[in-house]
């Protein structure tokens, strides 16, 4: 048995990932500030887990919450685009100065195993091939091609357009919002650590989580969150774009299994992309949620946001080949599960 600290183990993801190191047999701590933007209702943590509620930017609390701790698995941080530039102050403070903070406490403590929730966000566009130019990196989407709803993004170098493909944990590193800055700094943050302090960091880029728990609709929700709170309100779910947009919809339990996983994983920094393999569309997600609860049908609404990236699908090789991980679950069978599942807050 080893003792762990879960920083944000109170929240959606965390929760799980306490779960499933307490089936694991692990002694497990959690350190968490009850965000307002992930906490509604009063926190609970299960028997037997001790709850440090502070701020993970708070040293001296940081500090006490490592006292006999094996190995951090550090998920706090504010999610998502957030409501605009405003919110910028606060991503900043509690991503990269909270885990700053972190890795300080733990160099002094002498731990020297971090498991980092990161985000595919740090990719920006995922992987494209140009027939003409081979593999290309499209420039960021402008607001006057969206507004004219064209959004597919074209070669940068001939203007053609591009086919899709899946993007490895090498693909460079290009965030296009506020949130995903924050975490590009985060992983740059512990691979120096982990240099410095001859210790290990697996990264994992966990790609568009879902599951039993997940907030409800806010300005830091999923959009499977968003469209499962829709559908229970009666509503039709507003799908953005075309719906064409691709992603990876990964099972909440399937990330925890990761974290689990990744604890062993060998000495430095090491990025990993947490996916189930099975890529779906936007608009296809919200049709199965509403098919799921015979709810209104999806709309369609041309609408954008800038930030937003068209296609990012991930190769989940290198997880399933160092760290023994492969997603249990199918996107076809969690997000009908997940259509009446509870909803945190």
């Amino acid at each position: 048995m080893t003792h762990l600290l879960v920083t944000g183990g109170a929240g959606f993801i965390g929760s799980h990932i306490t779960a499933a190191l307490l089936a694991a047999n692990h002694d497990v701590s959690v350190l968490d500030c009850v965000h307002p933007a992930a906490h509604v209702r009063p926190v609970q943590v299960p028997t037997g887990v001790r709850l440090h509620r502070a701020d993970v930017r708070d040293p001296d609390a940081v500090r006490a919450a490592l006292r006999g701790v094996d190995a951090v698995l550090h998920q706090a941080a504010l999610v998502g685009l957030g409501a605009g530039p405003g919110d910028l102050p606060e991503y900043v403070g509690c991503n990269d100065l909270g885990t700053a903070v972190l890795l300080a406490a733990m160099s002094e403590a002498g731990v020297k195993r971090l498991v980092l929730a990161s985000s595919m966000v740090v990719y920006g566009e995922g992987a494209y091939r140009c027939d003409r130019h081979g593999p290309v990196r499209p420039a960021p989407r402008a607001a006057r091609d969206l507004q004219a709803g064209h959004f597919e993004p074209s070669c940068p170098d001939c203007g053609q357009p591009l086919a899709t493909g899946l993007v490895a944990e090498d693909a460079p590193l290009d965030p296009r919002s506020g949130y995903a800055a924050t975490k590009v700094a985060q992983e740059h943050l512990a691979a120096i650590w982990a240099r410095e302090c001859g210790a290990a960091v697996a990264a994992l880029r966990y790609h568009n989580v879902y599951g039993p728990g997940m907030p409800r609709d806010t300005p830091y929700s999923g959009v499977a969150a968003i469209f499962r709170s829709a559908l229970a309100g009666g509503r039709a779910p507003q799908v953005y774009e075309d719906g064409r947009q691709r992603r990876d919809f990964v099972h909440v339990t399937d990330v925890a299994a990761a974290n689990v996983a990744a604890l062993a994983a060998r000495p430095g920094f090491r990025a990993y992309n947490v996916a189930s393999g099975r890529p779906i569309t936007i608009g296809e997600v919200a049709e199965t949620l509403a098919g799921a609860v015979d709810g209104a049908p999806p709309v369609v609404t041309g609408r954008f946001r800038l930030g937003d990236v068209r296609h990012v699908v991930a190769s989940p090789g290198r997880a399933e080949r160092e760290l023994g991980f492969r997603a249990a679950v199918s996107p076809a069978d969690g997000l009908r599960e997940f259509a009446c599942a509870p909803l945190r807050g």
